[in-house]
């Protein structure tokens, strides 16, 4: 069975045309799609209805999709999120990240881009939720693969699904350099969204496991390479 059969999709976008257009691309890919058009609704939506993946508009009539991703993962973490957005600016990008949207796509866009964005990210959730259990230390961090639950000195740390998978790839090759286009296939297949996301990410990975973020002690930037955990 292809991976997209039974996959549910809610599409969130106040512009019904395009959310039309979205859903009978997908439906022609063998997903189903529920539509909302508001916040309010997304956010009923993405409970009643139990989405695989979210695409999400970043400007909505009632509410930011920035706080409407919030929201949602503040409910159920594991529900993946695509942005749609018309902005170039980076910083609402980085905020976007941060909440734990999985990729961005900016309009206009290809809908036959926007599908391949979507398997992409199913791909990798299906990968993650078929780890071996085990847990793997670095230091005082540590990384449970069965409880997708990352400790530093003991403590929880949340992280969004990204910054986690980027952790399980650098811990899984403790000690190890890997280059920054091995660990954006382990992320996102073979076709990194955007050169500079990665970056993003490991930035903000570095924030909530190190202790002091600029002079890292566990996550280390091998300059012209990649990165290493140590």
């Amino acid at each position: 069975m292809a991976l997209e059969n039974g996959l549910r999709v809610l599409i969130v976008d106040d512009d019904r045309d395009l959310a039309a257009a979205v859903s009978r691309a997908l439906e022609n890919a063998g997903f189903k799609t529920v539509l909302a058009s508001t916040a309010s609704d997304a956010l009923r939506m993405a409970a009643t209805e139990e989405p695989d993946l979210i695409i999400l508009d970043l400007t909505l009539p009632d509410m930011d999709g920035i706080e409407v991703c919030r929201e949602v993962h503040r409910d159920d973490v594991s529900i993946p999120v695509i942005m749609l957005t018309a902005r170039t600016d980076e910083t609402e990008r980085i905020v976007g990240l941060e909440v734990g949207a999985d990729d961005y796509v900016t309009k206009p866009f290809s809908v036959k881009e926007l599908i391949a964005r979507v398997k992409a990210v199913l791909r990798r959730v299906r990968g993650q939720a078929s780890q071996s259990r085990s847990v793997i230390r670095a230091g005082d961090i540590e990384l449970d693969l069965a409880g997708h639950v990352v400790h530093v000195a003991g403590q929880p740390i949340e992280l969004t699904r990204t910054e986690f998978l980027i952790l399980q790839t650098l811990m899984q090759n403790l000690g190890a350099v890997v280059t920054r286009e091995s660990l954006a296939e382990a992320v996102w297949g073979t076709d990194l969204p955007d050169p500079h996301l990665l970056e993003v990410h490991v930035s903000n990975l570095r924030r909530k496991i190190e202790k002091e973020p600029r002079r890292p002690e566990h996550l280390l930037t091998v300059r012209a390479v990649g990165y290493k955990m140590v």
